[in-house]
């Protein structure tokens, strides 16, 4: 297998020699692991790798990744992180356009009548290569073992060798990638090496409202697979009629070399109570259907009640333990009846926001202490949703969300603004993915890789097909994809609001952009057909947020109005030494002489970007804890 560079520019190839995607279990050698959350199959690559920065592919590192090839030259950079943020690159905010526009003549392949367009990307002068080196080891717990390496986000386009051995290529930057080193893997020093193009053809398809930065950006991390390994978990979790009773299925997917297994499975309560223990035979697809959990304690956002999955292989011949796979999951029930959506069987009342994932001085590589103090300030402010805006998060934030009883609308890696909006008005000539053959593998692809990493979070309600990407044929496929695997949750989108032929087919709810209360109550009072909600409103910009009043009258008025997502949590900005003052201020678009730029536009949180609340936040507090009165 050789690495191209013309998929670049092609949309029909987005993944080349990648692992199929899965649940996001952890894997633990023995119980010991488990009750320590230290797992030896895993082996952190973070840190301090060597990195080559080109202009463009013209002046790319040619052959670095070769295991005899000299990299001295080469300075170092840290993992994760954004090759921005080192100053290689200038740094650019932007919300509607893409980042080239007035700059590179682009349109998207196969649009406006047209094919391929050899060259848009891989002989762009404007797409910056970023090639990072680290030589590892494996640890003593990894030998013997099948290895795989997990990127979990590397933005845009990446190649991967190892040895100087083609493993694969990547798109998707939000979505975790892995590949299979095992055939290349060497007990001594190994050199890991990845090519980053800052676009690809997958920049049409992320054209999100931030700062447009590149690189390795999420953790890299090896990892140990042993001779029979849970791959895939699958948690469904039903409810009965009256709520009080339940069942649980499981369906796991297994990797086994010629090893005789079992796998027994044990589920707990909250207090450690034993409720299920059972075993079967390993086999490659395995089920456990219908296990009964009587007297069900609901998960909800007042209670995040979760139960304790166990799994464990064992080798059938010795007793010995192969790998014990532990996991939480919660009973709740969302569906729709009579036009309203109901959780738990009570009206279901969104008081959320949108929230990107930032920190003002490492931006969208954020660490578990962000996490846990976003966490802790929309559980102090009565905030309990959150829309992951526009793309999937870490997979630590929906187990926090588990854990403390955040809903979520899980959004897929997908905004394509700039293809159909032009200076404010609907333009859609060259929208993707529209109904275009090429554009829908890709799409399709991103939902499924959504749903396979994060179907088992009783946190998520909402699958969202993503954002401001107006609407086609490979929406509507995407939105029939998950109506196919999952019947647990409901499916959302907005942009359905510009083109209403495709209402049947896409999104449960009516879902709407800074719609006026006025406007909320024409739909609400002419015989509406869907549910009602804000997917974003307020605009916490400058001095905002003091009409949320109105809003929140309507959740009293009407009950097919459910509420919404402010926009949005907390601000991008970047702290910055100032040239004169010496001291560190935060910086927003337009502050780096990034143009084109939307300039405030990435300053509308509640919070500030050092996470100091603003008073805007007073009033969500006030409001959204209203039905707590």
């Amino acid at each position: 297998m050789k690495a191209e560079l013309k998929w670049l520019d092609d949309p029909t190839v987005f993944r080349v020699g990648q692992l199929p995607a899965h649940s996001d279990h952890v894997a633990y050698l023995n119980e010991n692991e488990v009750q320590k959350q230290q797992s030896s199959l895993y082996q952190s690559l973070n840190g301090e790798w060597k990195f080559h920065f080109a202009k463009d592919p013209t002046a790319r590192a040619i052959g670095f990744y070769q295991k005899d090839c000299d990299i001295s030259g080469f300075d170092s950079i840290q993992v994760p992180g954004h090759i921005e943020l080192a100053d290689y690159s200038r740094l650019h905010y932007i919300n509607t356009f893409y980042p080239w526009e007035g700059q590179e003549y682009r349109r998207p392949p196969y649009t406006l009548g047209k094919g391929q367009q050899p060259g848009i990307f891989s002989a762009g002068q404007d797409n910056s290569v970023g090639a990072y080196v680290r030589n590892f080891t494996l640890g003593p717990q990894l030998h013997g073992k099948k290895i795989r390496v997990r990127f979990d986000g590397v933005e845009q386009a990446m190649y991967v060798w190892l040895n100087g051995h083609f493993v694969g290529y990547a798109e998707d930057s939000f979505t975790p990638s892995e590949f299979d080193l095992t055939p290349y893997i060497e007990n001594g020093l190994n050199k890991l090496a990845v090519e980053v193009f800052r676009y690809s053809t997958a920049a049409y398809l992320e054209d999100q409202d931030f700062f447009r930065f590149s690189g390795i950006f999420r953790a890299v991390t090896l990892i140990a697979q042993p001779a029979v390994h849970v791959e895939d978990l699958a948690i469904k979790p039903v409810l009965s009629a009256d709520f009080k009773s339940g069942s649980v299925s499981l369906a796991l997917k297994l990797q086994q070399d010629q090893l005789p297994a079992k796998v027994q499975i044990k589920i707990a309560d909250l207090s450690g109570e034993q409720l299920i223990h059972t075993e079967q035979k390993a086999v490659s697809e395995l089920e456990f259907k219908d296990l009964e959990i009587p007297n069900v304690h609901l998960w909800s956002t007042k209670d995040p009640y979760l139960y304790q999955l166990e799994i464990t292989v064992i080798q059938a011949d010795s007793e010995q333990v192969l790998e014990v796979v532990p996991y939480q999951f919660g009973f709740r029930k969302i569906e729709i009846k009579n036009k309203v959506i109901l959780f738990n069987g009570q009206r279901l009342v969104i008081n959320g926001v949108n929230r990107h994932e930032w920190d003002a001085h490492t931006g969208r590589a954020v660490t578990q202490a962000d996490m846990q103090q976003d966490i802790a300030t929309m559980e102090s402010n009565n905030i309990n949703a959150v829309r992951t805006c526009h793309y999937p998060d870490q997979t630590l934030w929906y187990k926090l969300c588990d854990e403390h009883g955040l809903y979520v609308m899980a959004e897929n890696n997908l905004e394509s603004h700039g293809t159909w909006q032009k200076e404010g008005g609907i333009e859609p000539s060259y929208n993707v993915p529209g109904s275009m053959p090429e554009w829908k593998d890709v799409v399709i692809d991103r939902a499924r890789s959504n749903y396979e990493l994060l179907k088992n979070h009783p946190s998520i309600i909402f699958w969202s097909l993503g954002n401001e990407s107006y609407a086609g044929d490979n929406i509507a496929a995407m939105q029939a994809y998950y109506k196919s695997v999952d019947d647990s949750r409901l499916v959302h989108y907005e942009g359905v609001v510009h083109e209403r032929k495709y209402e049947d087919r896409i999104s449960d709810v009516e879902s709407r952009m800074y719609a006026s209360p006025a406007d909320i109550r024409e739909y609400l009072e002419n015989d509406p057909q869907k549910p009602f909600l804000l997917c974003e409103y307020m605009h916490s910009m400058g001095n905002s947020v003091g009409g949320l009043k109105s809003y929140i009258d309507l959740l009293e008025e009407f009950e097919m109005y459910q509420g919404g997502f402010i926009w949005d949590f907390i601000d991008q900005a970047l702290f910055v030494k100032d040239e004169v003052s010496g001291k560190e201020v935060l910086r927003y678009g337009g502050d780096f002489d990034d143009r084109v730029s939307d300039y405030e536009f990435s300053g509308d949180g509640l919070l500030f970007a050092d996470r100091t609340p603003k008073p805007a936040l007073q009033e969500v507090k006030y409001y959204y804890g209203n039905d707590e009165k």
